[in-house]
């Protein structure tokens, strides 16, 4: 079977680029209903302890070096994100708000 490609990948040379912090948020609940606990546990037992992950040193394209809050990207292969309000000159900080869907994951499913 032959590989179909849709784009290509853009590479940042790290010389080039700005430093930044990337939050990758999951799902909060690791059930469907966080009501729906054992009895004698709370709904906390249904917490996903891997919600948020925090990427501290992510390099990026230097054109967001000038991103405002609320500005909206997206980043190869991993989803859409927007700046935080924590952001500040010299210290960007993006929040994923949407994954992509991993065709390579369903490749390897299916066979």
């Amino acid at each position: 079977d032959e590989l179909k490609v849709k784009s290509t990948l853009h590479w940042v040379i790290a010389a080039d680029a700005v430093p930044a912090e990337v939050r990758l948020y999951d799902h909060l609940f690791m059930k469907e209903n966080p009501a729906d606990v054992q009895e004698g546990e709370d709904w906390t037992a249904a917490l996903n302890p891997d919600s948020l992950r925090i990427l501290p040193a992510c390099q990026l394209e230097p054109a967001l070096a000038t991103a405002q809050e609320g500005d909206r990207f997206q980043f190869e292969r991993l989803g859409y994100f927007c700046v935080d309000q924590d952001s500040a000159p010299g210290k960007l900080v993006f929040n994923r708000t949407v994954t992509l869907k991993d065709q390579w994951a369903k490749q390897k499913t299916n066979g």
